[in-house]
């Protein structure tokens, strides 16, 4: 299995710096590449150029400029135009499939966040021990750098990336050939419906509640978010006060990330832990939470009508803060690793069918809790149904499969 780890990093004042000073590097060669490739489109003949170019080039550019580009390493410099060039061939890909193709942009020092060196021992190097909880890692220009390892790296290491986020430094490394960790069998299986009054519901009636993380912390950050608005446009990014206003920000909403993601990880530990088939919907997170299509009023030119979308908006923000996709895929790393099975069904319809008669309709979902079949008149909990529904569909799929 390929799976990766995030350690925290804990630089001194020093390598701090010297991390910095990596990014802002690494981003001036990225914006350097883009700014070549839009030259060479428009001023000479629609020229191309490839990855492939300008790695040839590094060599040049690192002896050119010894101070800021010379002293990283090389891979890591090859790495970001891959980046770079892997951006132009999904906008070409999108231009293709007649999407909106989405050009790529210069990026500022403060959006480029993550640095990859694409081999262990090429430029960076993991130095580790199986029963030291601190350890360090190497990087090329910054020096030996501590990392606070709070569980074991299993597998091979196949690429280190240093990231930051707000003030913290991580580093994450990808491996691969992991074992994995089969746990003791159970005999159970599950449905689970993901909801929004409930984080999710079992199909034997248990709930999850929904801790709605970015609510609880709604009033910090909208205080936070009004003394950032209240700088001048000219005078951003230009003094200390602006620039704590946007850390404090940052601060409140990588708060907010980490409790999601510990949250996540908590509960999907219990239900592998107590299950070995678990079913779930399969979920269009990204097409549940698009806005609505404005309505032209044809009787008024320049207007349009009602579409629900303050409602809507604040529904796809309820969806979004109790992060599904991020869950399922947490889940289904998790089901692997233990040698559990995950079986993805239909979503549509599985609160409005009932799971006694088969009926399917909208008016069976009395309210958001209550779900009362109009034809045979069985009540129960909404989301209760939809898990049992969720359940009963898995169920077809395993007996097709055998």
């Amino acid at each position: 299995m390929i799976r990766a780890y995030k350690f925290l990093l804990r630089p001194t004042a020093r390598q701090t710096v010297a991390l910095t000073d990596m990014l802002r590097d690494h981003c001036s060669l990225y914006n350097g590449a883009l700014q070549e490739r839009r030259d060479a489109y428009r001023h000479t003949s629609k020229t191309t150029v490839r990855y492939s170019d300008q790695s040839a080039q590094l060599k040049e550019i690192r002896a050119f400029d010894p101070e800021r580009q010379g002293r990283w390493s090389f891979s890591s410099q090859q790495a970001t135009l891959r980046r770079l060039d892997r951006a132009f061939q999904a906008f070409f890909g999108r231009v293709k499939a007649g999407l909106t193709p989405g050009y790529p942009r210069f990026r500022g020092v403060g959006h480029f966040d993550t640095v990859t060196f694409p081999k262990d021992g090429d430029g960076c190097r993991w130095d580790s021990t199986p029963h030291e909880r601190q350890t360090r890692v190497r990087l090329q220009g910054v020096g030996h750098v501590r990392v606070h390892r709070h569980r074991p790296v299993q597998g091979r290491v196949k690429t280190v990336s240093v990231k930051r986020e707000g003030n913290r430094w991580y580093v994450v490394l990808a491996c691969d050939e992991v074992p994995a960790e089969p746990l003791p069998s159970t005999g159970a299986i599950v449905g689970i419906d993901m909801g929004v009054a409930h984080f999710l519901t079992a199909s034997d009636g248990e709930h999850v509640a929904n801790p709605r993380f970015l609510h609880a912390m709604a009033d910090e950050l909208a205080e936070a978010q009004r003394h950032l608005s209240t700088f001048p446009r000219r005078t951003r990014q230009r003094t200390k006060r602006h620039r704590a206003a946007a850390r404090k920000v940052a601060k409140l909403h990588g708060k907010i990330r980490r409790q999601r993601a510990d949250f996540h990880h908590k509960t999907a530990r219990i239900l592998v832990t107590g299950h070995d088939v678990i079913a779930h919907e399969r979920l269009n997170t990204a097409g549940m939470t698009k806005s609505p299509t404005p309505k032209a009023d044809p009787e008024q030119l320049g207007s349009f009508l009602p579409n629900g979308a303050a409602a809507k908006a604040g529904l796809n923000r309820s969806i979004l803060d109790a992060g599904w996709a991020q869950f399922l895929g947490i889940l289904a790393n998790k089901a692997e690793s233990a040698g559990r099975l995950m079986i993805p069904v239909d979503a549509r319809n599985t609160s409005r069918t009932c799971p006694v008669c088969g009926h399917i309709a909208k008016e069976n979902r009395a309210t958001q809790e209550k779900f009362q079949c109009t034809a045979c008149g069985f009540a129960a909990n909404a989301d209760h149904v939809g898990a049992t529904n969720v359940l009963n569909r898995a169920g077809l799929v395993l007996c097709d499969v055998a």
